[in-house]
């Protein structure tokens, strides 16, 4: 099984696993055909990007039990869709991202130049 890479080709690192996140619910920012919303973008959620995602439909900090979500709260880690952090960015409103835990995936829709602007993990 190929192993999957972050934005710098090495292999992915966990994202999180509490909250369980992932489009696989393994805790890594993975993707694959069923994953039409390319979830590859581990972020650092805040109160305002909260805000910001619920205003455009997108609720993450309300639990829904029947997806066994529990809903987000600042500070947790997360793996986003690519589109939604490119929206977020293009509003000002981008949570800080995890490269490390960030696939390559996320590089057809968004720079390693904009992402590395708001990496929380470079030295």
């Amino acid at each position: 099984m190929p192993v999957d890479k972050n934005v710098f080709g090495q292999e992915i690192e966990t994202c999180s696993n509490s909250p369980m996140t992932g489009f696989y619910r393994d805790g890594c920012c993975r993707t694959g055909p069923d994953d039409l919303g390319l979830h590859v973008v581990c972020v650092e959620v805040s109160e305002e990007f909260l805000e910001f995602s619920k205003a455009k439909g997108n609720d993450l900090s309300t639990p829904n039990p029947d997806f066994e979500f529990p809903g987000l709260k600042p500070g947790d880690r997360w793996c986003l869709c690519a589109l939604r952090w490119k929206e977020a960015l293009d509003s000002g409103m981008a949570p800080p991202v995890i490269l490390t835990s960030t696939h390559e995936a996320v590089l057809e829709v968004i720079s390693l130049e904009d992402l590395k602007k708001y990496a929380i993990d470079l030295a």
